[in-house]
């Protein structure tokens, strides 16, 4: 194991994680990822039909448990709501900011749709700010925005005697959901700066270069953006559900994560208004009524949060930053980058 904060800390701010094992900010502390399922046990998929067939048998193995699923207004968890009739659904609410009505309205027509008894978890600041420090303690690292809510949904559904949550959180990387970094075929340069978060030579006095990461990946003056995709976004994003669920000791699956499709993705129909065209088609029998809806990210209203932040003070960072110049996700990584320093350097 090695220290060394200045890596970490770029590597946070670049990829919301700290990319390379065995590097730490402090002494004692050891950062974990999830590890990507092996090739050999993934289920090759076809068709719509054989994400179905594939998916209830993951749900078949689950006979007994009492389940609770996150649900949200997306194609994902809608569909792995179909398997679960009558079960617990936990919907985020959010207290201030945007409602997302349309998202929640959404969520609601699912549940309704098949018998599901409907929980909203109500984030606002203050629930944010009571889970930050427990996830950033358990990943001994600074966390993914969405981490404190995925705590408190899941210390919720805990309390209701739920056993295991279900979430879909794979099917955008597996199936082609990532449309805008999958709308063309990239320059090098030009996609390890659409990647990068947070650039650190913007925002820190003694940032590391990352671009080390991206050229593990370079193709002459192009990028192999679909297994950087694979490799990197992957452990970056699970890692979040990992650890988070971890903390509210709440067993989780996410029956999308062992599926592969058989067939290289279809670039052309996802470029064209087909985004996860065989979950567009899952979704469409599975909800005939209804027109598919168009991706949607976990809300977190960071824009509302940090509007009148007035940056960080620590001297590791730049004085005098221009927030204005920095969106709410990036605000975000800067104060939570900020506060985890603040509690590993008291004195």
């Amino acid at each position: 194991m090695s220290v060394d904060k200045n890596f970490c800390m770029s590597s946070y701010l670049a990829f919301r994680y700290i990319e390379r094992d065995g590097m730490d900010f402090y002494e004692g502390m050891r950062h974990s990822n999830i590890q990507p399922v092996p090739e050999n046990d993934k289920t090759l998929v076809k068709t719509a039909l054989e994400i179905d067939s594939s998916i209830q048998k993951v749900f078949d193995g689950l006979n007994g448990k009492k389940l609770g699923i996150m649900l949200s207004g997306g194609m994902d968890s809608a569909i792995l709501a179909s398997y679960m009739r009558g079960a617990d659904a936990y919907t985020f609410r959010f207290l201030g900011g945007d409602l997302q009505k349309e998202e929640l309205s959404r969520a609601e027509y699912y549940a309704k749709y098949y018998d599901l008894k409907l929980h909203y978890v109500d984030i606002d600041w203050k629930i944010v700010e009571k889970n930050v420090d427990a996830v950033m303690k358990a990943k001994c690292a600074p966390v993914h925005s969405i981490e404190p809510q995925i705590l408190e949904a899941a210390l919720q559904a805990k309390s209701d005697g739920i056993e295991m949550i279900v979430v879909g959180e794979s099917s955008d990387l597996i199936f082609g959901g990532m449309d805008q970094l999958l709308a063309k075929d990239w320059d090098f340069d030009e996609f390890a700066k659409r990647y990068t978060f947070t650039e650190p030579e913007v925002v820190l006095n003694e940032p590391v270069d990352m671009y080390y990461l991206f050229e593990r990946y370079r193709q002459g003056e192009k990028i192999d953006f679909l297994k950087f995709m694979d490799d990197v976004f992957s452990v970056e994003s699970s890692s979040s559900y990992l650890n988070a669920f971890g903390v509210a000791n709440m067993p989780y699956i996410d029956p999308y994560a062992k599926l592969k499709m058989a067939d290289a993705l279809d670039l052309y129909r996802v470029r064209h208004g087909e985004p996860k065209y065989l979950i567009r088609e899952l979704f469409a029998k599975k909800y005939p009524e209804i027109p598919v809806p168009n991706k949607v990210p976990m809300p977190r209203p960071v824009d509302e949060y940090f509007k009148t932040w007035q940056g960080p003070t620590r001297p590791e960072f730049k004085k005098d930053l221009d927030m204005s110049k920095f969106t709410g996700n990036q605000k975000w990584q800067m104060w939570c980058l900020e506060r985890f320093l603040n509690i590993n350097e008291k004195s």
